[in-house]
């Protein structure tokens, strides 16, 4: 079995490398160890999370709003066990699309663990043993990225869990329990808060979502405080123990005054690692570094015909950043000119609010010496947010102050995950904080307030506020 391009890895950056590849005219295969395409996004991570997110919403505007709105109906309940089910219908749904696309692309799907025999010959190994052996002239490798445990309190999968099992857990907890205030930790412990479990999220760093503009892990903690979520900053967490009916976890502040929490789980989420378990890479004389796999420019490895993009090599583990990155080596291949501007992949934590940022952070321009404007607005002044009944939030716009072209876009409120696409365009095209705010912007939107507030960074001239 011959191929141009061999993709190991079907998560967002494999296959839509394998895709783009396909289209180029390459003959293509993909090579992945489980039984269904789509890697940790579409199985166990991006689409499943955003599942059960809109499932909560949904019930805890039900039990919460629907009042309000003149809707009248009995107190909803939750119902876990069909909760669950939903999101893996959702799930195999987009799987199914992964693989319905493998076929209409002819794309051929190896199904096993791939690993080099050299570097033109990859052997997959499928669960029962056999072994299949396929030569390549390029390979992609796109294997994505595992849960971090903590060193002294590895997964049991029982009561110290990661986001995995954190999916498919078959109660409501009474006590949830998060150790890291970042994206992970935040949505899945904001989904549990609006079902009616007690959650407390543990964090290291004195913020929340520590890696986007500061100002919006300060309004996230105090919109998340309303779910009924308390919150220990600054407190590193020494043990974590599973007694059988309940975990106990326990961390110290700053100040060396210690807690004890007790809860039926414990989710760790203090980040992701690259996976590269059974590649071979000794096979092909590539090393990682502090689990990397290093690229260059080009994202090739050492080795000429070998690349790697997404969550194994440099850069924030994101789809949508290994996505591009499986577009650009495959246009790489063909000879094209492609680019990644890695400074406008956005960032995006689906809580609700959501909160969206691309670009520097205000932090970020401050340690850079950057002389730089603000102008914020609030979704409280915004009619559509009014209207919704989703006044959290704002739109804050960096520039800079003696070009007024953006530096960076950071969002809370409702549809900030959408919105950050226009901040993404706006900077691709080095648009001014004028040129966006004398754009037409529909009345009611929420992007309204993207206009509002780069009118408030432009001259402090916003209209409604």
């Amino acid at each position: 079995m011959q191929y141009n391009v061999a993709v190991i890895g079907s998560g967002p950056g494999g296959y839509v490398a394998a895709i783009r590849c396909a289209q180029l005219g390459f003959k293509t295969a993909i090579i992945e160890k489980y039984d269904t395409l789509g890697g940790t996004c579409l199985n166990v991570g991006c689409i499943p999370s955003k599942a059960l997110l809109d499932s909560s919403e949904h019930f805890i505007t039900a039990k919460e709003h629907f009042a309000e709105h003149g809707i009248d109906i009995p107190a909803p309940k939750v119902n876990i066990t069909q909760m669950i089910k939903r999101k893996s219908g959702v799930v195999k749904a987009n799987v199914d699309g992964i693989a319905f696309l493998m076929k209409k692309n002819k794309i051929d799907v190896l199904t096993g663990v791939g690993s080099f025999v050299d570097k033109n010959t990859i052997k997959v190994t499928a669960k029962d043993g056999k072994e299949t052996t396929i030569t390549t002239e390029r390979v992609i490798i796109a294997t994505g990225s595992k849960p971090t445990p903590l060193p002294f309190a590895p997964f049991d999968k029982k009561r110290i869990i990661s986001s995995t099992e954190a999916l498919e857990l078959k109660e409501v907890p009474k006590h949830f329990i998060v150790i890291g205030g970042g994206v992970i930790g935040m949505e899945l412990g904001s989904v549990y808060a609006r079902l009616g479990s007690k959650v407390t999220v543990v964090e290291f760093l004195d913020s929340l979502i520590p890696t986007m503009d500061g100002s919006l892990g300060k309004e996230l903690l105090k919109v998340t405080k309303k779910l009924g979520m308390d919150f220990f900053l600054g407190h590193k967490v020494t043990s974590v123990q599973n007694t059988g009916n309940e975990v106990v976890v326990k961390a110290e502040a700053k100040d060396g005054k210690t807690i004890e929490l007790k809860g039926d789980y414990c989710l760790v989420s203090i980040g992701r690692r690259p996976y590269t378990d059974g590649l071979g890479l000794d096979k092909v004389g590539i090393e990682t570094v502090k689990g990397q796999i290093p690229v260059d420019e080009h994202l090739k490895t050492k080795v000429d015909n070998i690349y790697a993009i997404g969550d194994v090599v440099r850069g924030a583990m994101l789809a949508h950043k290994a996505e591009e990155e499986g577009t650009f080596v495959a246009e790489q291949f063909a000879g094209q000119k492609p680019h990644v501007h890695y400074l406008l992949i956005p960032g995006v934590v689906y809580t609700w609010p959501e909160v969206a940022s691309v670009g520097y952070t205000e932090e970020q321009l401050k340690t850079d010496g950057k002389a730089y404007k603000v102008g914020n607005f609030p979704y409280k002044a915004l009619g559509r947010a009014r209207a919704s009944m989703d006044t959290d939030g704002f739109v804050k716009i960096l520039a800079d102050k003696q070009t007024d072209e953006i530096l960076g876009v950071h969002i809370i409120g409702a549809r900030a995950a959408d919105m950050i696409a226009a901040g993404v365009t706006a900077m691709e095209f080095r648009a001014s904080a004028e040129d966006v705010s004398r754009m037409s912007h529909a009345h009611p939107t929420y992007m309204e307030a993207v206009k509002e507030a780069c009118l408030a960074a432009t001259a402090n001239r916003p209209i409604h506020l």
